[in-house]
Parts: C-alpha cells; structure tokens; sequence
C-alpha cells in the first residue's frame, strides 16, 4: 500500500521517523485547537481551507519545473493569530492537497503533510516562545514583530526543504549533505519570506478591522495568482510565436530556393520572369557586386542597369543598414543557412530612403564557378509610414508632442521589471497637476490653454536627463520617470527644481500668466508589481498635496493608503447595487449621418445610487473592472438591452432594421463559454444574432487578443458582428485588421475635437475612413458635437456617427418619442 520497494533501509527509516513525528504534532495541534473557542476554531478551518485551495492552483512559472502556490500566506497569518497549532493544520492541508495532485504514492500523500506539520509547529513554537519572551519586556512592536516573521519564514523553509530533500536523497543512497540542499533552495526562502510579509500586513489589518481580513485576503490572493498565470500564459503564447513565425521563415526561404532551382532548367524562362517580375530583382557576385538588375529595380531606385551594374551591394544601401545587410550576406555565404529576409533602407537616386523587404538566397547557374546570390526587392515605404504615423499617433500627445499615458506606462512597466532582476536600480515617479490651469483656460480660452501646456511641457523636458521621461496623462496632468537615483533626496531635488521653474511668468499673447503646480512622488521602495499601483499612490500624494496648500510636492507613504478605502466604498456598493438592481441602461442613437435615419442603439449602464446619485459611468466602470464585477455587470447590461431591443421590434415601427450595440470587456472575451453564454441570451430574448453588435475597445483587444480570439470567431460565425472601439487610440496592424473578425470600427472621439483649427484631427479621420472602405469595413464616428464636426464627417463620406449633437442617452421610455420626431424631419435617403 505504502509503495516503498525503491526505498533503502535508511530511507524507510527515515520516513517512518518524520511520519510518525509528524502525526504527533498535528495530533498534539488538533487538541489545543480542540480547546479554543468556538468562533476561533471556525476561523482557523477557514484559514486552512484557504491554504487548501490556494495549494490546489499553484501558478507554474514558464521555463520552469516550480511553480507560485502563496498558501504560505494563510500558514503564517494563522500562527500570528492563533499559535503554532492553527499554523501546523494549515501547512499539513496545504501539503495534503499538493501531494495529491502531483503523486498517486502513498508515502507522499502521507509523509508530506506529516514533514509540513512537524515542520511548522516546531518552528512555530520556537517563534512563539520567543515572542513570548520579547513580549515580557514590553510591546516589541511590528518592526521587530516583522523582523522575527522574517527569521521564521526562513528556518520554516530550510527545515521544510532539509525535511523532503534529505528522504530524495536518502533514496538515491547518497549522503545528506544539509548546506548544499539549502543553497539549492535559496529562491524558495524568498517566496516563503514574501508570504511571511504579506501575512505580517494581513494581521496588522485583522487587529484592526477583524476576521473579514481573511474573506478580503483570499479573493485578493486568487486576482494576485491569476494574474501571474495569465501573465505566464502570455509570455509561453508568444514565445510559441515566435518559435511559429521563425519556422515560417524558413519554410519561405526553402521554397524559394526550389523555386528558382526549377527556373534553372530554362534560361530564357528566368529571364523572362526576372526582367518583367513586378518587384525589384537582382543577381549578385559571392563578392557583393551587381551582376544583373531588372527593371522594377531601376525603377524603384531611380537609376539605370548600367548605374548598378558592378557596383557592390551595400552601395545601393542607407548608411546605417549597411552593417545589417553586410552580417546577412555573411552568414549565407559562410553557409549560415540557405537564405535570410530583412527590412532596410535603400537610397534613392534623389537622396531619399526607401524602405524595402530584401529576401536573399543563392542561385546556381550550372556552373560552380558562376554560383551568385538572387534578391529580390519589395517596396514597403507606404506600409512603413502608415505603422510609424500611427505608432507614433499611439504613443505621443498630439498637442505637446510629448508621450502619452499608454508609452510612458509602457516605461514604467518596463523599470518595474528592472527593479525586480536588479534590486539596486532605483526609479521614482512624480505626478504634476497645474494648480491655476482650469482659470486661465476659461478665462483665456482653450487656445491660451493650448499655449500654456506646450509652454509647460517644454520647461519640464529642459530640467530632465536625457533617459527620464516625461508624458502628458491628460489635460494639464504630466508625470515624470526618473531612473538609477543615488536616494530619495534626488527626485526632492528635481521636484523642487521644476516648481521654481514652472511658476516662472508666461506669455500668452498679450497676457502674462503665472501657475503653480503639486507633485506627488512615489518611489520603488515599495516593491511595486505593476504601473497601475504606483500611478494610484503618485497620484493619492499628488492630492494630498493639493490639499496642503498647493503648490508643493508631497512624498507618498504608506499612510496614505487610508484613501483607497472610498474605492473599496464603490466595490461594495456596486455590488449591492447589482443584487438590488439599482443599475439601468440608457441607449444612445446611431444615426445615419445624411438622412439623419436611425439605424442604431448604443447599450450604456448607468447607477443611481440611492444615497450618491448619479455615479460616473467611467467611475464604476473602471472599479468593476478592477475587481471582476465587470463580468456580471457586462452579461446584465447585454441581457436587459437585447430583451429591451425586441419589445421595440414588437411594439415601435421602424426598429426592424435597427441594430443593437453593446460594449464587452476584455475580462468577458477572454473567459471560456463567452461565445455561448452571449448566443444564449440573445436567443432567449427572441433577437436575431445579426441584430446584436458587440463593442471592444482597440486597446483590450490587442493586449488580449490571444484569449478572446476563440471567442470573437465564434460569435461572428454565429452571426454576431464585432466592432472596434476607440479605433486609434492603440497601435492595431493593418494585417490584423484584416484577418481579425471585426466588421465594424468606431473613431475615437479625440479626432473629432481635433478636426479643424490646425489639427490632425481631420486627416486621421479621412485616414481611418479610406481605410475602412478599403478593408471592406463599417466606420462610426463617435463624439459628433458640433454642426461644423457633422459637415466634416459627410465631407469625409463617413456613413454614420453618434454624439450629443445628434442624440443623448436616454432611458428606454424616451426611445419611442425620439423615433417618432427622427421620422417626422429626417432627411430623404
């Protein structure tokens, strides 16, 4: 039964000892818990249940044969709260539950949770006495309550690890050798010590706020390990990707090897084909030199075949990609592979670069000694400049010039990530908010705002390094990136810099205008694991600032933390409101911009809170997002709207041929059964599924496009169309536009406040629309405001738009009245 034919003598001594010992102690733990209370009691099986489960999920990190469990989190909250008993059940549990899940042997099923618990009640004890100890001198406090967690977490790691390594070696016949063994599991005593501190911050909140600290954690844990798991998961895809994408590569290459060797065979053939071929072509000596150039190529470069001929190569070539192109050459003729493919730059004959995509490999003629190289040469200039504009459209702030929110997240997730390999790099954040900005531009106008925050943004950039970064997040809000500090006083030194700097006067016309500015800070002393965590605290410091006085600089400490109780306020109250459903959806007309015809409805959530009123949409909506209640809330909005739509369809003339719009999010595209569950509901409220459009913002379907691709192609089989919202505010390729299963896409309101007074505006537009109709795709302006935004977007030949100019949101028994005076003026078709 216990399976232990391949164990030695010693081993099986061994593991009757730890076994045996092992029982005792949790023996000797279910009898003290035995004598708690009874509440006690129930808190301590929730802990170990949690432990349990957590035990059950264990995030596996890619690369790797370990993996993340966290349970250690429960185990060491439970021996502050309740002694080394409470801690012993929890780790046996854990270890039940992980044993098995990985072996069907009996001797691990068994011997793990007997070494976990012999392990953690003796450490457990240890650290009890010894805080007994301190305790009788006085309150220790949390420094050194922190500190002595930390020693447990590591003596509870190497005699955790000592425990099962020294049985596996035992085995193997080998001798124990204790300080190899913990060397090798020095990475496990950091995990151990990271949950012994989250554990450690668990029990301050639970002296404070009670056992729901427990209920709080455990949720918070599982969003902690999933997102690691999604995380791993993405990192695994695109490794996989990539390995895909370099066997593509070759499998071209070889192809058109043979390609051309079968060409061989017929030289007046080839020279048929390379001399009228649509792209550039050209033979090449094993020396780099032009021997035969045909006329797509000349045509290209603006040159004539006896400029090219005998020239080498690398002449025809931009400076600074002649060394790319020169290993290229050398690694095909070194025999590094049968051909490469690569994107450079080549000179016109008028001075000007030309991007194209150079594809290389040999050619053989018959003849060993008259072996040369093909190259064909494609011209990928427009391609080039489109993805560089709207990278650049995507990562910078059109009116400052400056990065944006989503480039300057990019950095700082990156710093994040250094600071995690290199414990000594060093980074801060500073969040500026103009404290005068709102006066001056009401009282100027919003063109001398304009001015202004140019003005500002120039100022700021002249007292950085040149590896800081600095971007607009939005109206007058900036923040700053600064990387490899000395301490803390050098982002002082930089806050104080820049508020002397910015209150300096400005002219603004024949105005002179002064202005303040709060800073907040936050730094990595923190241990941050993601941009939005230290954008919430800058951002809190920031305010705080602001409410000291303005115009001063505030560095964020853990105090500060007490103002992200109003956001849990929001949690919890939108979860009331889902249960009580205070939440109702109003719908925004789509109109067909020429004949101002209906053809239609945006689906939009909104909540009156019974105590608050109104709640901002992007206020809720963000917290749901944040805590996963945007599933519910999503399936909620699309089951009411699509039942709403076919009482219109039933009851309201002219809503037969008008569609039903409805915005998901990434969280619900990405779970499984989505697809399903969204057939379901709109079957069951009597709609056909071409009537339903569902809404996905550009920016959640690229960074979730992986899990939500599944989804996305099985509701546009089933009829479902897809439109993407926000288009332009992320970087979506034009390849994936085309293969992806959107047939619908929606301008982001942004350019449309940028159309006209000398903005870009109006040519992304004209942009996005061309684009549209080329891919075979609808286009929706959204944000329609202004009469002079309408005469623009029918210029443009954009077919249907939305904003307030046209209609509000309204609530569903405002539809009927509003169809009703459309139809009376609306245009003839």
């Amino acid at each position: 039964l216990l399976q232990m034919h391949d164990y030695s003598p010693e081993a099986k001594a061994y593991w009757w000892t730890t076994a045996v010992l092992g029982l005792v102690a949790l023996g000797i733990a279910l009898s003290t818990i035995a004598g708690l209370e009874r509440g006690a009691i129930l808190q301590i099986v929730l802990g170990a249940t949690f432990a349990a489960m957590t035990g059950a999920f264990p995030v596996r990190i890619p690369g790797a044969k370990t993996s993340i469990a966290g349970a250690e989190i429960f185990v060491f909250l439970l021996l502050l709260l309740y002694g080394p008993a409470a801690a012993a059940l929890a780790a046996a549990a854990e270890a039940a539950v992980g044993s098995w899940r990985t072996s069907d042997r009996w001797t691990s099923r068994l011997g793990s949770p007997a070494m976990a618990a012999l392990a953690m009640y003796g450490c457990g004890t240890a650290f009890t006495f010894a805080l007994h100890a301190m305790r009788s001198g006085g309150d220790p406090g949390l420094g050194i309550l922190f500190g002595m967690l930390l020693v447990l977490a590591f003596a509870y790691c190497a005699c955790s690890a000592l425990l099962m390594a020294s049985l596996i070696t035992l085995k193997r016949g080998e001798r124990v050798q204790p300080l190899q063994l913990l060397r090798s599991h020095v990475w496990l005593g950091l995990v151990y010590a990271a949950s012994a501190s989250i554990a450690c911050l668990l029990f301050v909140t639970f002296a404070r706020f009670g056992a729901g600290v427990l209920l709080a954690a455990a949720p918070i844990i599982g969003m902690f390990l999933s997102t690691l798991h999604f995380y791993f998961q993405k990192i695994a895809a695109t490794e996989r990707a990539q390995r895909e994408g370099i066997a593509a590569s070759e499998r071209e290459a070889r192809d058109t090897a043979r390609h051309f060797a079968e060409l061989h065979n017929s030289e007046s053939r080839f020279h048929s084909a390379f001399t009228h071929a649509a792209i550039g072509m050209v033979l090449v000596s094993t020396d780099r030199r032009i021997l035969q150039a045909n006329q797509a190529l000349c045509g290209l470069l603006e040159k004539s075949e006896v400029e090219l001929l005998g020239t080498e190569l690398t002449e025809i070539v931009h400076p600074e990609d002649v060394n790319v192109l020169r290993a290229k050459l050398a690694m095909l003729l070194n025999g590094g592979g049968t051909g490469f493919t690569v994107e450079l730059r080549c000179r016109h004959s008028q001075g000007l670069a030309v991007w194209v995509l150079l594809d290389g490999s040999f050619f053989n003629t018959g003849e060993a000694e008259a072996r040369c190289l093909i190259i064909q040469v494609q011209d990928v200039t427009a391609r080039r400049s489109a993805e560089s504009r709207l990278l650049h459209i995507a990562r910078h702030d059109d009116l400052t010039n400056i990065p944006n929110r989503s480039h300057f997240l990019e950095q700082l997730a990156r710093a994040i990530a250094t600071r995690k390999q290199q414990p000594q790099h060093r980074f801060a954040v500073l969040f500026l908010d103009f404290d005068r900005f709102k006066v001056i531009n009401d009282s100027l106008g919003h063109g001398a705002g304009d001015e202004l925050l140019i003005t500002l943004a120039r100022r700021i950039q002249s007292l950085l390094r040149a590896p800081d970064v600095v971007a607009r997040l939005g109206g007058d809000e900036f923040a700053i990136l600064v990387e490899n500090l000395h301490s803390d006083q050098d982002v002082i030194d930089l806050a104080e810099r820049l508020q002397r700097a910015l209150r300096l006067p400005i002219r603004l016309g024949t105005a002179e205008v002064t202005t303040s500015v709060s800073i907040g800070i936050t730094t990595c002393a923190f241990s941050y694991d993601s941009p939005d965590d230290v954008m919430r605290d800058a951002d809190i410091a920031m305010y705080r600032a602001k409410a000291r006085g303005k115009a001063r600089y505030v560095l964020f400490d853990s105090a500060m933390h007490a103002e992200v109780s109003s956001q849990m306020w929001l949690e919890g109250e939108l979860r009331r409101a889902l249960d009580e459903e205070q939440l109702d959806v109003a719908y925004q007309p789509i109109l067909d911009l020429r004949t101002r015809r209906v053809t239609g409805m945006e689906a939009l959530c909104r909540w009156s809170h019974p105590a608050r009123g109104a709640i901002a949409p992007d206020l809720f909506i963000r917290v749901a997002e944040e805590t996963g209640l945007i599933v519910p809330l999503g399936n909620w909005v699309m089951n009411k709207a699509c039942r709403q739509l076919r009482v219109w369809q039933q009851t309201v003339p002219g809503f037969a041929d008008i569609t039903l719009n409805v915005n998901v999010s990434g969280m619900q595209l990405t779970q499984p059964g989505f697809a399903d569950h969204a057939q379901r509901v709109i079957a069951n409220s009597g709609i056909c599924a071409a009537d339903v459009t569902l809404e996905v913002t550009e920016s959640v379907l690229i960074e979730k496009l992986t899990g939500a691709l599944p989804n996305l192609l099985s509701l546009r089989d089933a009829g479902v169309q897809i439109s993407i919202d926000d288009f332009g505010t992320g970087y979506s390729s034009l390849s994936a536009l085309q293969e992806l299963p959107i047939g619908e896409i929606k301008v982001d309101r942004s350019f449309l406040r940028r159309m006209g007074g000398g903005g870009n505006g109006e040519e992304v537009v004209r942009a996005i629309v061309a684009m549209g109709a080329a891919l075979g795709k609808r286009v929706i302006a959204e944000g329609i405001e202004t009469e002079a935004q309408l005469d623009t977007l029918i210029g443009l030949d954009c077919a249907k738009g939305q904003g307030f100019l046209l209609a509000h949101p309204m609530p569903h028994g405002d539809v009927e009245l509003m169809m009703k005076e459309l139809r009376a003026h609306a245009l003839p078709a």
